[in-house]
């Protein structure tokens, strides 16, 4: 891959900062720079801060909410809260990390933006090893690999997510009813198998990543978030009804099922590969840090509360995605619909970023002519990719923990402390900076091999011994 970078007008790169000439940004709150040291370049008509607030929120809350009740049963009744504030405080810090270190090689390179891969390829080249000077490019190569297949890994989970969700509503549809009181099983009716729901989604899948504007898709986004936001709120109604004694459910589940437990949170905070585009789309991207917490301090209340009550509410029958536990009546079908439709929406943000990083080289080796149909076409491929892949694997739970683990834990764990140090070792660094730093990392490490090979095993297994062996931990 060349490390070449586009600078033709249509090509919209990852964080758009800039710098005053005159001296380094003073540091500010949390190790961002001073508000008034960078500014907005390229495009003035960017999102405002509650269209970037919208993105980001779209960005996190998506399959990896719904599946974190699941997670917590492989973690424990108490381990599972715990770590996930642990995990989400880490990955926000992280997150952090990367806008600091951005901002750092915009001044000190005179830029107007540094993506998250020309920001590790810097760190490399900022560190006294001569080797990894050297092979710096080979630091943007690595990210830009994960960032596709993070981000396409979504997309995949998200083809799952949207087929298990429309068979069970078409499946139970003789059976649904107006009493939402009755609690009694429906028979499901005969219908084709979730392969072929995948299929015969790929079209509208492909229809709408057509949509290459931001601010056309923050519209879309809005929707899906009122969407999203009532089947929560009516899911939240239903969940914390009738709670069952939790005295049998355990504080801390065996230590086999953790990996798993990582893998789907680390799936759920990984919304790192989205920071920087939105904050290049930003109209005034010194608002960015603000957001950034704001925005994330709202998702993890939110995974941390919908996690407990599920897995309190559900126990050992919790499913892969808490919305197939809801009743088979109108009201509840009608949620899993509308969550469904805030997913689809935000398979299009999720695709925003690798389609960014592999179409906009491709298209430029064409004429001019041709370029609007060749990305087009590429688009078409991308989708049927993920497509494909969620064909081939169909297992919602075991695919969210693979994901995260295998590429969302490098993004959003481990690389971006080695970049911090990577980019200021130089200048000095603290001890106790560099500690947290290598221990974040490593915690990150172990994740990623335990994490991967428990999912593998796990998909390996056939679906039933995988149902019995999370039910017995709660026995």
């Amino acid at each position: 891959m060349s490390t070449r970078r586009l600078r033709s007008e249509d090509y919209n790169d990852y964080s758009s900062t800039d710098v005053t000439p005159e001296g380094s940004p003073p540091s500010g709150i949390n190790g961002f720079a001073h508000p008034e040291s960078y500014q907005r370049f390229g495009e003035t008509n960017g999102t405002t801060w509650y269209q970037t607030l919208i993105h980001l929120l779209k960005g996190n809350i998506g399959t990896g909410l719904l599946g974190l009740p699941l997670a917590v049963k492989n973690a424990g009744i108490l381990l599972g809260p715990l770590s996930l504030l642990v995990m989400g405080v880490v990955a926000v810090h992280c997150m952090g990390i990367l806008v600091k270190c951005a901002h750092h090689f915009c001044y000190r390179f005179q830029k107007q933006f540094v993506d998250y891969g020309d920001a590790m390829m810097y760190g490399l080249e900022s560190t006294p090893s001569a080797w990894l000077r050297t092979h710096a490019v080979w630091g943007r190569r690595l990210v830009v690999l994960f960032l596709i297949v993070t981000q396409l890994g979504f997309c995949c989970v998200y083809f799952v997510f949207l087929a298990d969700n429309l068979k069970q509503v078409v499946s139970a549809a003789n059976g649904t009813t107006n009493d939402c009181s009755l609690n009694k099983t429906v028979a499901m009716t005969p219908t084709m198998d979730s392969r072929l729901y995948i299929l015969s989604l790929l079209p509208f899948v492909v229809l709408l990543t057509f949509i290459q504007n931001l601010k056309v898709l923050s519209v879309f986004s809005m929707l899906a978030n009122v969407a999203m936001l009532s089947s929560l709120v009516v899911m939240y109604q239903y969940i914390v009804r009738d709670i069952p004694d939790p005295s049998g459910l355990p504080l801390a589940a065996a230590w086999k099922t953790y990996p798993l437990f990582f893998g789907t949170a680390i799936f759920a905070f990984e919304g790192i590969g989205v920071v920087l585009p939105l904050e290049n789309k930003m109209k005034n991207p010194r608002q960015f840090p603000v957001i950034l917490y704001v925005g994330m301090t709202i998702v993890t209340i939110l995974y941390i509360s919908l996690s407990v009550l599920g897995y309190l509410r559900f126990g050992a029958d919790i499913q892969a995605s808490i919305t197939l536990n809801l009743p088979n009546c109108w009201l509840y079908q009608a949620v899993k619909l509308l969550f469904s439709f805030g997913i689809y929406i935000t398979y299009a943000v999720q695709f925003y970023v690798p389609a960014e990083i592999i179409i906009p080289p491709l298209v430029a080796r064409v004429s001019e002519r041709w370029g609007w149909l060749v990305n087009l076409l590429l688009r078409v491929a991308l989708v049927g990719v993920t497509c494909v892949l969620a064909v081939l694997i169909p297992r919602l739970d075991i695919v969210i923990s693979l994901v995260g683990s295998i590429s969302s834990s490098a993004l959003a764990l481990i690389l971006p402390p080695l970049l911090e140090i990577a980019t200021y070792y130089s200048e000095g660094m603290h001890p106790i900076v560099i500690a947290k730093d290598i221990i974040i990392s490593l915690f990150g490490f172990v994740g990623f091999v335990v994490g991967t090979y428990e999912a593998l095993v796990e998909l390996a297994a056939p679906a039933a011994t995988v149902v019995n062996a999370t039910s017995a931990m709660v026995q």
